[in-house]
């Protein structure tokens, strides 16, 4: 069995000088072929159930799913619950095999977000598995604005509240459909001299990947969370698909054209965060 806590793989990332990918799963055709990318590069892998996969399929059969890929891998995969914003969410997750959560309290008064993250964390660690926070708040594209991690606030919630990695806002955001953010490398040296839990990307996709790639080697920064990217990547798949064959109506065999494209940037994007 290779099911895995994200304390099991960042704690290594942290010290060894790399970072993890968070991978947002959709559906099976995504889940199988990001756990197919990571055994190819010998590399973790953390799967992650967002609210747009929990709104669309229930948690119980994302966490069987998650749990059928990781238990016949041949490398760590984590199956991690992203944005998690209620105790009854993440306990749920929890009983359901989830090996991680992420407690999203991001746009609660600080006072608030410690005292609700430290409880999901006390509940995770009972449960044997792993617990992420967000200090801070991370804004999406066309969407709600950012507000950047302060240095000091994040020291106070990463020792009170004993998250095993903390999300930080340093001008990424969500669902970019570009690599246009540049991150705030001061503010990240301010906020790791202060801390040294392992730290987190939201937003991902935005980052251009010679910064990801610079800033796992060189920072805290263990896990990189990625999803309008390798989306992007199955919906041209899945186009180019239907494009080549007008009278195709199998959806197994048009879905299965979407492997191989979505293994191969996978590859790309592990490969990247685990500088040489």
């Amino acid at each position: 069995m290779t099911v895995a806590t994200l304390s099991e793989v960042l704690q290594p990332a942290l010290r060894d000088g790399y970072a993890v990918a968070g991978l947002v799963v959709l559906g099976w055709e995504d889940a199988r072929a990001f756990v197919t990318a990571a055994e190819a590069e010998r590399l973790p892998v953390i799967l992650q159930a967002g609210p747009a996969c929990r709104a669309h399929t229930p948690l119980p059969i994302i966490a069987s799913m998650f749990r059928h890929l990781a238990e016949h891998a041949s490398v760590p995969v984590v199956l991690h619950l992203d944005h998690g914003y209620s105790r009854e969410e993440c306990q749920m997750a929890l009983d359901l095999g989830f090996t991680s959560v992420m407690y999203d309290g991001s746009r609660k008064p600080l006072e608030d977000n410690i005292a609700e993250t430290a409880a999901i964390a006390e509940m995770a660690h009972a449960a044997g598995a792993s617990c992420e926070g967000e200090i801070g708040f991370v804004g999406y594209h066309d969407g709600a604005a950012s507000k950047g991690t302060d240095p000091a606030e994040a020291a106070i919630f990463a020792e009170q509240t004993g998250v095993d990695a903390m999300a930080i806002s340093i001008g990424n955001v969500h669902l970019q459909s570009s690599a246009s953010s540049t991150l705030d490398e001061t503010r990240l040296r301010d906020i790791q001299a202060l801390t040294g839990v392992p730290l987190v990307i939201h937003g991902g996709s935005g980052v251009p990947m010679d910064q990801r790639r610079a800033l796992a080697g060189n920072s805290n920064i263990c896990k990189f969370n990625i999803g309008t990217e390798l989306r992007q990547t199955f919906g041209k798949a899945l186009r180019n698909a239907l494009d080549s064959d007008p009278n195709a109506f199998d959806r197994i065999e048009i879905l299965k054209q979407t492997h191989d494209p979505l293994v191969t940037a996978t590859r790309r994007i592990l490969r990247n965060l685990k500088p040489d």
